[in-house]
């Protein structure tokens, strides 16, 4: 019994993480959407293409064979879920669009703060070195006097 209850606390555990409860949300909202979209394509553009085109797409259709019981290929109807899709990956990807475009005036991107410097020049021979070396590997000289005659601190 113990190892049920253990798989029950692990399962809740599971359901509750941000991750499944967004895809939840997005699940509930992705079906609303799509309900609209679809109402957009049947109610107000399949009637303005059929204007153009003189037919209704959800009507397209072939039967295959004769009788009552011969298969039918809807094909209208796959052309309505064709632009049905392509007008929900449109508007969607407008949506994206303007989303990003204003998070990206909102949240202003700070700039990295300039790196400190690890090099610097000898003095002498004007090789770059290690900031924290005291004698040029370059030329031998030593640094701390040049520094100090030169005012570097």
């Amino acid at each position: 019994m113990a190892r049920g209850k253990g798989l029950i606390e692990e399962f809740k555990k599971f359901i509750m993480r941000g991750n499944v409860m967004d895809m939840a949300v997005g699940v509930i909202v992705g079906g609303a959407f799509t309900a609209i979209v679809t109402s957009l394509n049947q109610d107000i553009l399949t009637p303005i293409l059929g204007i153009f085109g003189g037919t209704d797409f959800s009507s397209l259709k072939v039967t295959l064979g004769s009788g009552e019981n011969a298969p039918v290929l809807c094909y209208g109807n796959f052309i309505t879920a064709v632009i049905n899709f392509l007008i929900t990956a449109f508007v969607i990807f407008m949506l994206i669009k303007v989303i990003n475009g204003i998070s990206d005036r909102l949240i202003r991107k700070e700039e990295p703060a300039p790196e400190e410097p690890t090099t610097k020049v000898c003095p002498y021979c004007r090789s770059e070195i290690d900031l924290l070396a005291v004698r040029c590997p370059h030329c031998t000289s030593v640094l701390e006097e040049a520094e100090a005659d030169a005012g570097v601190s």
